[in-house]
């Protein structure tokens, strides 16, 4: 059954789906699954969902995995697979097309899918936490009309504000936005966008006024084809190589003054916003993705021996994959927390920068160790473990490093401290 259908059944049974999510629904143990922290009350539903896109991901997905990665470009059949089964707008109410779930949702969606894939999971990541999420929440009634519906059936997205020159420093942007009486015109160059080789609408980042400084930043809707709009070839990258990351070139592209996401100047403060749920999504495909590395791992360990006995029976061993256990839930907890914190309306800054950046620190340890249980197979492309360890090196940096995130958080708690 699609996943898009079994949420709409869903909510047909209940007041609504946001309280099937987050509401005093009956709580499942989980059958006290590692993967499934009890206290974060995951619902006999949400797992249900999971294991609904579990079985997607495995008989399309997994099979083609190691194909996507090797020519660094993710199949047709995958990317339409997501939009079929209601992944591609899951937070987007229905009367736009969208599947009317939760941000959790979002969230537990990136998680499985990237135990199979980080390169299918933030796909879907960026179009629903940083695209759909800035038409939701900064667009007039005309452009969600307009655009929810595209994206939420067919239309990928992608989030364009870095540059060469501002990378960390992203309001020292130096894209061009010239008002023209009844259009603007933009000339400059965008980096590092991802999704940019599948998407067809733009969510672009100009300053309108340079004297301004950040508060001439302003948000533009440009949609491929743009005369003047250019999308460079994909970068060669170390991992989510099927997952496609762009230049962008614009030379005196004319976009209309509807295009125009929110208030001229306020780009800046939509951008920060939106980047610290984003982070939140980051997080998710972090621990999807150790997850998945781990589950890998540990099964080999009970199967391969040594001495006469499986590996993992060894004290040392025992240890170390205990360690990493302990830490793969702490993580979890600290992204699903920082979820439940978003859907409630809190300001999730110092929840978002701190699930990122541990999720994060924890992927990189697991995959190490993961290649290290496995022995010489792990150090080959012919078992999926050097592909988690290298795809999860992106969660350092991209959303935020893991330094930008650490001043994030030394920032927000000095206050409670300083006399």
């Amino acid at each position: 059954m699609a996943f898009l259908n079994t949420f709409r059944q869903l909510n047909s049974k209940t007041a609504s789906l946001r309280q099937l999510l987050v509401g005093p629904t009956k709580r499942t143990m989980a059958t006290n699954q590692f993967n499934h922290p009890v206290s974060i009350a995951i619902t006999e539903d949400e797992a249900s969902i999971q294991s609904m896109i579990n079985k997607m991901c495995q008989d399309i997905v997994a099979p083609r995995t190691q194909r996507m990665d090797e020519v660094a470009k993710l199949d047709k059949e995958v990317i339409d697979a997501l939009f079929k089964n209601g992944l591609m707008g899951v937070d987007v109410d229905q009367k736009y097309g969208g599947t009317g779930a939760s941000f959790l949702a979002t969230i537990l969606a990136v998680e499985e899918l990237a135990k199979f894939d980080p390169s299918v999971s933030i796909i879907m990541d960026v179009q629903n936490t940083l695209c759909i999420s800035t038409f939701k929440k900064y667009a007039s009634e005309e452009q969600k009309q307009k655009y929810l519906p595209r994206l939420c059936k067919d239309t990928i997205a992608s989030f364009a504000l870095s540059e060469p020159e501002s990378g960390s420093d992203a309001f020292a942007l130096k894209t061009r936005a010239e008002d023209k009486g009844d259009h603007f015109v933009i000339n400059g160059g965008k980096c590092w966008i991802t999704n940019a080789g599948e998407a067809e609408v733009f969510l672009v980042f100009a300053n309108v006024d340079p004297s301004k400084g950040y508060k001439g930043i302003s948000c533009f809707i440009l949609e491929r084809g743009m005369p003047g709009f250019t999308i460079g070839k994909p970068e060669n990258k170390l991992g989510i190589r099927a997952s496609s990351t762009c230049s962008l070139s614009f030379e005196d592209v004319k976009v209309p003054k509807e295009n125009v996401v929110g208030q001229i100047g306020h780009g800046y403060k939509y951008a920060i916003g939106i980047l610290n749920e984003g982070r939140i999504g980051i997080g998710a495909q972090m621990i999807g993705l150790a997850q998945g590395c781990f589950d890998y791992s540990v099964k080999y360990s009970l199967e391969r021996k040594q001495f006469g006995q499986p590996i993992f029976e060894f004290q040392g061993m025992q240890h170390q994959i205990s360690v990493v256990a302990s830490q793969l839930r702490a993580a979890r907890l600290l992204v699903y927390d920082a979820a439940r914190a978003r859907e409630a309306g809190a300001d999730v800054v110092l929840e978002g920068a701190i699930a990122k950046y541990y999720a994060s620190e924890v992927a990189t340890a697991t995959t190490s160790k993961c290649i290290e249980w496995m022995g010489g197979v792990g150090f080959t492309k012919d078992y999926p473990i050097e592909k988690y360890y290298r795809d999860c090196k992106i969660g350092c940096i991209y959303e935020g490093t893991t330094n930008i995130q650490l001043n994030t958080i030394a920032k927000l708690i000095k206050p409670f401290y300083a006399q």
